[in-house]
């Protein structure tokens, strides 16, 4: 018997299938990304969305489909993380705008809410190109209203909207000359695709799904059992924990990781297969954990938590009233994303009211950077995402703020965050004034940074091995390099001639001593100049470079 419609059970097991189907196939969409640096890759962004898509559909009673997309779209909106993850988040709420309040879905009802999710999403992309995700999205969309017309199989309407969408996909390389150069499909479009797959295995191969509905009470006992608790009988303050993508060529003993980290830490827990170890420890010394990890091959899902700052959150939460008084609204205040320590510092140091931990490799949510523009308690509040990979979940996150005013300048480097910040010095109470002084800021520095290849790729002409250095000039590949002096040095010496102040922010990996060797390279190349150099202690880029 032919399934003429789609029930809201159904359509929630979908949802969490596709999400599932995408968790697991992250890196191999991951490793389609042209750009060879370590970023907030879109197989991980696009999961980390869906997933929280997935977790908002699980907590409802699937009454009415509309219920399920408008779960789905509540979850994708906050938890969205790079713009892939937006513009998947836009789709997503443009289905569930199209489902309107139907309590069960048929080929038709689809075809309307693929269109309506085409047409929301297009319209969160400033400039749409040709060959990514929007494209595939939207042919899937034509193909699923030719379809719906055609045949009331759902089956069937599945099976076809499907393979016409791999047809798509397949053709991305000859509409994106990067992706052909490259030799790979569109990344976004391979992870759409992913989830899609999931969602339909739940019909074509009746896949059951596991719906664990997540616990969302603490009982009275438990939290005055953890409240009393004392803070320093906790022997090792920082729960850590990480998954290793093994290398092959990686000399892994279980037993001896285990030795290990008993030595810096307990509650240590190790288990691992051909290709996934999965590591738990509580020590005070994450940085050796994940150092130990790093010797069998790369670093996945690290979660770090201050486990005495835990405890006291918790119940300092719990004890605070819902309506304190958190004093008078500020007129102004900023809000910077900022990858390493010594940048975030340094954004505080010129006046950032809320710093919010990410960059390359861990691009924040929308629900993280709204979080941080309440937390500011003011009528204005300025953001600065010092990526382009953030900007877009920035904007959605103003989108959503419903008490204060969000603007967001759009900084793509931490360099222009901070002349950002300078621009604006306190003088001004006008926020148009301070907005304007800021983007022009922006216009006026160069920047540059070194971080290096993780995988094999050609671009533009170039052929980029993995292990090089990469030196990077406002965005473009501009040096590839064995030797991180040298490449550092063929940088530096394309960035601005007239330059009057170079300011070299270096990385977690190098330390002061080296710094300053950098530093005196830059001197000779600009002796005119004034050579500033700061620890940003970032991760993933050994230097950052500005040039004003």
């Amino acid at each position: 018997m032919k399934l003429k419609r789609i029930d809201a059970k159904q359509l929630q097991a979908m949802f969490i299938a596709g999400a599932q189907l995408l968790d697991e196939k992250k890196q191999m969409v991951n490793e389609l990304n042209v750009f060879p640096v370590p970023d907030g890759d879109t197989g991980t962004n696009m999961s980390l969305t869906m997933l929280a898509a997935a977790k908002e559909v699980g907590m409802i009673e699937a009454v009415s489909a509309m219920e399920v997309t408008k779960a789905a779209a509540v979850g994708s909106l906050r938890g969205a993380r790079g713009n892939s993850g937006v513009i998947l988040s836009q789709l997503i709420r443009g289905f569930s705008r199209g489902i309107e309040d139907n309590q069960e879905v048929d080929t038709i009802a689809l075809a309307n809410a693929f269109q309506k999710g085409v047409d929301t999403a297009y319209k969160a992309v400033m400039k749409p190109k040709e060959g990514t995700i929007l494209t595939v999205a939207r042919e899937i969309a034509l193909k699923a209203l030719e379809i719906s017309l055609e045949t009331s199989d759902i089956e069937i309407f599945i099976k076809e909207v499907l393979a016409h969408g791999y047809d798509v996909l397949s053709k991305t390389p000859d509409m994106l000359p990067v992706l052909k150069e490259a030799g790979v499909v569109d990344a976004g479009g391979q992870g759409l695709l992913c989830i899609l797959e999931g969602a339909a295995k739940v019909i074509i191969e009746n896949l059951e799904v596991e719906i664990k509905k997540p616990e969302i009470s603490t009982s009275a006992a438990a939290f005055s059992a953890l409240k009393n608790f004392n803070t320093e009988d906790i022997t090792f303050g920082y729960c850590t924990e990480f998954i290793v993508e093994r290398l092959k060529t990686s000399n892994y003993n279980e037993e001896s990781v285990k030795v290990y980290l008993e030595s810096i830490g307990d509650s240590i827990v190790v288990v691992s297969d051909e290709d996934y170890i999965k590591v738990h420890v509580h020590t005070d010394n994450p940085g050796l954990a994940l150092q130990k990890g790093l010797e069998f091959g790369a670093l996945n899902n690290i979660k770090i938590e201050n486990m005495r700052e835990q405890h006291s959150s918790i119940f300092n939460e719990q004890d605070t009233p819902q309506n304190e008084d958190k004093g008078p609204e500020k007129e102004i205040a900023f809000v910077s994303i900022a990858a390493g320590s010594g940048i975030a510092e340094i954004m505080k140091s010129l006046g950032v009211d809320a710093v919010i931990e990410g960059g390359q490799t861990m691009n924040p949510s929308t629900e993280d950077i709204l979080s941080a523009i309440k937390k500011c308690h003011a009528k204005n509040v300025i953001v600065l995402p010092n990526n382009k990979n953030i900007i877009l979940a920035a904007e959605q996150a103003a989108a959503l703020e419903e008490k204060a005013n969000v603007y967001v300048v759009p900084t793509k480097t931490m360099p222009q965050g901070i002349s950002a910040m300078i621009a604006q010095d306190g003088s001004s109470s006008d926020v148009s004034e301070i907005i304007d002084n800021m983007n022009e800021a922006i216009t006026l520095v160069q920047t540059a940074q070194i971080t290096i290849a993780v995988r094999d790729t050609v671009i533009e002409g170039e052929n980029i091995i993995e292990g090089e250095y990469l030196g990077i000039l406002e965005g473009k590949i501009v040096v590839h390099n064995e030797d991180l002096k040298e490449t550092f040095t063929l940088l530096i010496k394309q960035m601005k001639e007239d330059a009057e102040v170079i300011t070299v922010y270096y990385g977690e990996d190098i330390t002061n001593e080296t710094a300053k060797e950098f530093k005196a390279v830059a001197e000779g190349v600009y002796e005119d100049a004034d050579v500033e150099l700061y620890n940003g202690n970032q991760p993933v880029y050994y230097f950052m470079i500005s040039a004003e």
